[in-house]
């Protein structure tokens, strides 16, 4: 098969840079849903102008590529191995190209392997199957989103919904509740597989498999079927809306599966993925590696989403450059555009644990620091940001407010919102949390002018600190210095609708 290697890395590069048809479709509808002049509607519309701009670009959707999980199926008598060997040399290419990040970490040293190689990366499950072809199916599915699966082992106790039983609504309540805690932080409007059933690991594995299939197919078990339409009805009545601002679209997708358990084990499992839901899938003429035809898409040009090239102005969106003073930050209140210039300085896990005991190596004060970890490439001798959205910020709850005080920042910059000590620090000192729009990794790309330097890149090129300075780099201000929080007032505003389905 001498083109097999060329075969997975067109799969690879088309699964990062171009959404599938019926996700799509999905989104379409959300942005169509969705009530105009929202926080919801401007973020379905950066997302689709993002979504041209990455077929345009031949860019990744989303900065961050996630762990690529292939299911593959072969005839009897084709050697898988030498097939897993030319699937990382195309994972390691497609890195090499700027066209997936590089994801994978050892978790002893935290040393990344700059190539998404590594103990158990990517993922490959391999079956047998009584096709004469080869069929190849891809999935990438980013940290944010990943973080937000959830398993459930009833009976239990479910907040806002009591007892979740070993029954039908008792599953029920389970997806619902699945979908509430997500909130922003996986990236919404999202879709969720499900498994029932099951043991733990088995679970897992169910429920991401459910994501191969298209969104809008029909579920062949009735009784799956009508479950799947009860949670894509009810689940946007919770108000979760688009990166968790409040709205009438939250899932865009929901596909259940059903295994045998044990009679002592009950297990609920979902997997959340954002709405860069990035599957493809490939059949392979054995004999050559060629690819025959392609799964999930047909030959026509794919849709165009956005309505604009650009995001339309009103005239009431706050610019400000960077370094910032206190007075205009403490002026800023939740619900405001601000389109930032000037210098803005990228970290995300590793820089954050770092500052807490270090000093910085850039003056931060006035200064706004960026949760992203982008596609970064360099070209004669000069870098350039290929993808570059946030990345979600939660996970820099425990260090952000000491950060924020210790160095005097003004703006944090990310997703998905934080928490109360972090809003406490914002209080104090007169700073704001930004929220960007989650996935919308090659609109922000084309916001930044320059890379003017880095440091730590020793953490690896996700978790270094880039210095990038941007023009009209827009955000949400959703955590504003007087203590006020849209996401805290969202989650609990959806946690009275979740509890009308106790």
């Amino acid at each position: 098969m001498e083109h097999f290697k060329d075969s997975m890395l067109n799969l690879v590069v088309e699964t990062s840079t171009n959404l599938p048809p019926d996700v799509r479709r999905a989104l379409k509808d959300a942005m169509q849903r969705e009530k105009a002049g929202t926080q919801s509607d401007l973020a379905l519309q950066t997302i689709a102008i993002n979504i041209d701009m990455a077929v345009t670009n031949c860019g990744p959707i989303c900065q961050d590529t996630g762990m690529p999980t292939f299911e593959i199926k072969t005839p009897v008598g084709v050697n898988q191995m030498v097939m897993k060997k030319e699937i990382q040399e195309a994972i390691a290419e497609a890195t090499k190209q700027g066209k997936l990040r590089p994801n994978t970490v050892d978790s002893l040293t935290g040393v990344n392997s700059g190539n998404n190689l590594g103990a158990g990366a990517p993922i490959l499950h391999f079956a047998q199957w009584e096709e004469s072809d080869i069929e190849v199916r891809l999935i990438l599915k980013g940290g944010g989103c990943e973080n937000k699966n959830i398993q459930y082992s009833v009976p239990c106790e479910l907040p806002n919904l009591g007892r979740a039983d070993r029954t039908i609504d008792g599953v029920k309540k389970c997806i619902m509740h699945a979908v509430w805690q997500a909130q922003g932080y996986g990236c919404s409007v999202g879709a969720i597989g499900v498994a029932i059933g099951g043991d733990r690991t088995s679970g897992y594995s169910y429920a991401k498999q459910q994501l191969f299939r298209e969104l809008d197919d029909i579920n062949p078990n009735p009784e799956l079927a009508k479950l799947e339409a009860y949670v894509m009805e009810n689940a946007n009545k919770l108000g979760i809306g688009t990166m968790g601002f409040g709205g009438a679209a939250t899932l865009i997708g929901c596909k259940i599966g059903s295994y045998h358990r044990l009679p002592a084990s009950f297990f609920v499992t979902v997997a959340y993925d954002c709405w860069a839901f990035r599957r493809l899938g490939v059949i392979i003429d054995p004999a050559t590696g060629k690819i025959k035809r392609w799964l999930y898409r047909d030959e026509t040009p794919a849709m165009k989403m956005a309505r604009a090239e650009a995001l339309p102005l009103t005239g009431r969106e706050v610019r400000l450059t960077t370094p910032l003073s206190e007075t205009p930050v403490r002026a800023l209140k939740v619900g405001d555009v601000v389109l930032l210039n000037g210098v803005l300085h990228m970290g995300r896990d590793a820089l954050h644990h770092h500052l807490i005991s270090h000093d910085s190596p850039v003056d931060l004060k006035g200064g706004a620091i960026y949760h992203c970890g982008p596609v970064a490439l360099k070209q004669d001798g000069k870098w350039f940001m290929n993808a570059a959205g946030p990345t979600t910020s939660i996970r820099e709850e425990p260090y952000q407010g000491d950060v924020i005080k210790k160095f005097g920042v003004r703006a944090v910059i990310g997703k998905g919102g934080m928490g109360a000590k972090t809003l406490a620090a914002l209080k104090e000192v007169g700073a704001v949390y930004l929220n960007a729009i989650g996935g919308a990794a090659q609109y922000y790309a084309k916001c930044i002018e320059e890379v003017e330097g880095v440091d730590f890149l020793e953490f690896g090129v996700p978790e270094a600190m880039w210095h990038v300075r941007v023009k009209d780099f827009p955000a949400i201000v959703t955590m504003d210095a007087n203590g006020n929080s849209l996401h805290a007032d969202v989650e609990k505003a959806s946690a009275a609708e979740l509890a009308k389905f106790a």
